[in-house]
């Protein structure tokens, strides 16, 4: 897609898709992590619930969905602006009307698609921290960026011959916020978050925003432009497995009472990395080191068999071997950051169903960015100038 003229001529795309693509951390990933929560514990189990957790919840994600589309929007214009000082209107509409449409539809996509899997899972006896949250991931990416490129290019191809396409767009999914804030507002499930639940969701996409401006500052390079191509992946595999293991996290902890009451172990202080990866905890909370070993080792002599999925789309080109400690090292990271996180935020009275997904997930996406851009400009630097990598 970074070949289409719309991401060529509007560079300032490349800025919206970590921005987007975090959305499955902010909104789906959270839904899907809250849900099986309430799937767990027995809140899900009459129609009457069920039906009142799908509607609020929907309507919830619709609201925030619109909110952070629009100021990812604002985002991209002002970090497109800021180093060029150049800005069009007629862009800065396109990505407006782009970014909110693509949040409205993927989150509408995504949010049907989560309950249902959901429910499924409930019925058929497996826990749906396992399932559902890496399904938001895989599946927010594919749809998320699909969406975005194929809306993006039809307003761009508009703005030739009818401008006024793009700002009727945009204000047609605004003017459908005070609908779904009604809804949101008279259901007690999703009251409380559709007041107290914006902080995490906007700061987690300006988080990204500045993910999207390295890839947008390192793609624009010619020497870096197969960057495109391992984004998705980098960020994607580590945003699945810090998801699944804080909602796994944060499940165990419900099964004791509500935030800041169980377990009087919750620390609020950063845990040593011995007691997250080597403690013998329960399953639930310890061993964070095995959703590493659960994706192999790497090993030299056989370069594809042993390797890490994300380090295992990176073979047959000169930068595979190169891409593979930082993405190690990204998830490192964030497996970490969740165990401290999500015990903290329990211990401060907050809901980490709520609060941990999106700033983990945004994390992920700025450390995996900052960390693959690191390395093309690291390996061009010792003589690996395959500039073609990922075209």
């Amino acid at each position: 897609l970074q070949h289409w003229d719309v991401f060529k001529q509007v560079t300032e795309v490349f800025i919206l898709v970590p921005a987007l693509l975090g959305l499955k951390g902010n909104l789906e990933m959270t839904l899907a992590s809250r849900l099986s929560t309430a799937a767990n514990i027995g809140q899900m189990d009459s129609h009457k619930e069920l039906w009142k957790m799908i509607t609020g919840n929907m309507a919830l994600i619709q609201v925030q969905a619109t909110v952070v589309g629009f100021l990812a929007s604002i985002a991209a214009v002002v970090f497109g602006w800021i180093p060029d000082g150049h800005f069009s209107m007629d862009h800065a509409v396109l990505l407006c009307a782009s970014s909110v449409a693509t949040a409205f539809i993927a989150s509408l996509v995504l949010g049907m698609i989560m309950i249902g899997v959901i429910i499924g899972s409930k019925k058929m006896g497996i826990n749906p921290d396992n399932v559902a949250t890496p399904i938001a991931a895989s599946l927010g990416d594919l749809i998320t960026l699909a969406l975005l490129s194929g809306i993006s290019w039809g307003l761009y191809k508009e703005l030739e011959g009818r401008a006024y396409v793009n700002p009727l767009v945009c204000a047609f999914f605004l003017s459908l916020l005070p609908i779904w804030i009604i809804i949101a507002r008279r259901n007690s499930a999703t009251r409380e978050v559709l007041y107290s639940g914006w902080e995490p969701v906007i700061i987690a996409m300006a988080i990204s925003s500045v993910g999207g401006l390295i890839l947008d500052r390192t793609v624009s390079d010619p020497n870096f432009a197969g960057m495109a191509v391992f984004t998705p992946v980098i960020n994607g595999v580590g945003g699945n497995l810090v998801a699944v293991q804080a909602s796994r996290i944060s499940t165990y902890l419900h099964m004791s009472g509500e935030p800041g009451e169980g377990p009087g172990t919750a620390p609020r202080k950063c845990p040593s990395p011995c007691s997250t990866f080597c403690s013998s905890g329960t399953a639930l909370e310890g061993r964070a080191w095995c959703q590493l070993g659960s994706l192999g080792t790497a090993k030299g002599a056989q370069p594809c068999s042993g390797l890490p999925w994300g380090c295992r789309v990176a073979v047959g080109s000169h930068r595979g071997s190169g891409l593979c400690p930082p993405w190690l090292l990204q998830v490192l990271i964030l497996l970490y950051i969740a165990d401290w996180m999500v015990h903290w935020m329990w211990g401060r009275h907050l809901d980490p169903d709520n609060f941990s997904i999106p700033y983990l997930t945004a994390l992920g996406d700025l450390i995996g960015t900052g960390l693959l851009a690191l390395s093309f400009h690291v390996l061009w630097l010792i003589g690996d100038r395959d500039s073609d990598v990922g075209d």
